[in-house]
């Protein structure tokens, strides 16, 4: 892959569906529209300072496995196998799972699909783009690039004729009386629900075995991704409380459906659902991609299954990890528990994030300013989901911690040697 390549990988794994619906699970949150803005802006920053970390990183470990990488080598072994151990039990499967869903339930607008119809639909999606990765990085890379520009394109048309819509019409009533600045809580948990927009914003690093200079590339893609998805996110956002009444910003389940009816009428929610279902087949492409990755990287260190380290022959990718991957999340779409798995180990994500931030100071031995902020930016953040939602986040955490055992069987299996990570 080039920086063009990367770049549509970072940007197409992070706008997904969840910006199409996301504005309400911030809305309600904040209560009054500047707040809503501010939120996304906070997302957005928290999301670069996270995107120049790993770039550092990138720099220091330009090999295939990112995350799991990056805290095997400037933490322990143990901390990078956890990391992999709830991508693909439950993370990153579970996300499949549900990209998925999303992808056939909206594509039943066009013809209506009961619920076991979207799931062989969502199986078929996994299945089909699962095989296109198998037949190389390139193909896949290009049908990246291909469904990245198409919803940019469709993003920038909405935000378009939004501003030609805004100079004939009026903006919406303002709210009887301003709502209050939100409390700190409020203002982190709406940044959570922002954060969940920008998710997979680190996949970037995790083909870097197939990038072309990833010490360079990597970095400038994932940081002009980051740059452009949130301009986009801030731009939608803007154009949802131009179009539409505060109160149905923060009532709708479909804002941007919404919006087009206002701006296109009737066919207005057709032409989001086949934005929607762009996104999500772009979203799903680049995460089925850069999973698999992270599990030849850890069979590769004899931390998982040797068969997993298997490249094909002939396309030169990790087939069985694919399949692997296909197939366990084919099992999650099919019993309907995703959910289950995915909802209460989200918030861990920021765990590892800030267990990777403070990896970055202790390998460089010196204070950043991008990486400490980041390591506070996730410490408030995960601490505040735990609050909130301290039922989600005990399953979260024991479930992830089921994995130290696994760790040291697997580690006596194969006669890796168990140590710390190696400091310059």
């Amino acid at each position: 892959m080039g920086w063009v390549q990367a770049t549509a990988l970072v940007v197409g794994i992070m706008v997904g569906s969840a910006v199409f619906v996301q504005a309400a699970e911030v809305s309600r949150r904040v209560a009054r529209p500047a707040a809503m803005l501010a939120v996304w802006l906070v997302a957005g920053l928290l999301t670069l300072a996270g995107t120049l970390v790993c770039a550092e990183l990138e720099q220091s470990f330009p090999s295939t496995g990112g995350v799991y990488v990056f805290l095997h080598r400037t933490l322990s072994p143990l901390a990078g196998y956890l990391w992999g151990w709830a991508m693909f039990w439950a993370m990153h499967s579970g996300i499949v799972a549900a990209i998925a869903v999303v992808a056939a339930r909206y594509s039943g607008l066009v013809a209506p699909l009961g619920a076991t119809a979207v799931r062989l639909v969502a199986i078929g999606l996994i299945l089909g783009l699962t095989g296109l990765n198998v037949l190389g990085v390139a193909p896949a890379a290009r049908a990246q690039v291909g469904l990245t520009l198409v919803k940019l394109a469709a993003i920038g048309g909405l935000m378009a004729a939004v501003a030609l819509w805004a100079r004939h019409h009026a903006p919406p009533p303002a709210p009887a009386a301003a709502a209050a600045w939100p409390a700190p809580g409020a203002f982190l948990l709406a940044v959570s629900a922002g954060l969940f927009a920008f998710g997979g914003w680190h996949m970037g690093t995790y083909a870097a075995g197939e990038t072309r200079a990833a010490r360079r590339t990597i970095p400038r893609a994932m940081v002009a991704g980051t740059l452009l998805v949130t301009a986009c996110y801030l731009g939608l956002n803007a154009a949802y409380i131009r179009i539409l009444p505060w109160r149905q910003v923060a009532a709708s389940t479909r804002v941007a459906a919404d919006a087009a009816a206002v701006l296109l009428g009737g066919g207005g929610a057709a032409l989001v659902s086949a934005l929607v279902v762009l996104s999500a087949l772009g979203s799903l492409n680049g995460v089925i991609l850069a999973g698999p990755r992270v599990y030849l990287a850890m069979a590769r260190d004899r931390l998982a299954p040797r068969a997993l380290g298997a490249v094909h022959p002939r396309f030169h990718t990790p087939h069985r990890a694919l399949l692997l991957q296909a197939l366990w999340s084919c099992l999650l779409v099919a019993v309907g528990s995703y959910r289950q798995l995915f909802t209460g180990v989200v918030y861990l994500e920021w765990i590892f994030f800030g267990l990777m931030a403070w990896g970055l100071l202790r390998h460089r031995r010196r204070f950043g300013w991008a990486p400490a902020l980041f390591l506070a930016g996730c410490l408030l953040v995960v601490g505040n989901l735990a609050v909130a939602q301290p039922g989600a986040a005990l399953w979260g955490l024991g479930f992830v911690l089921t994995g130290i055992p696994a760790y040291y069987w697997q580690v006596r299996r194969s006669g890796t040697a168990h140590r710390h990570a190696d400091h310059p």
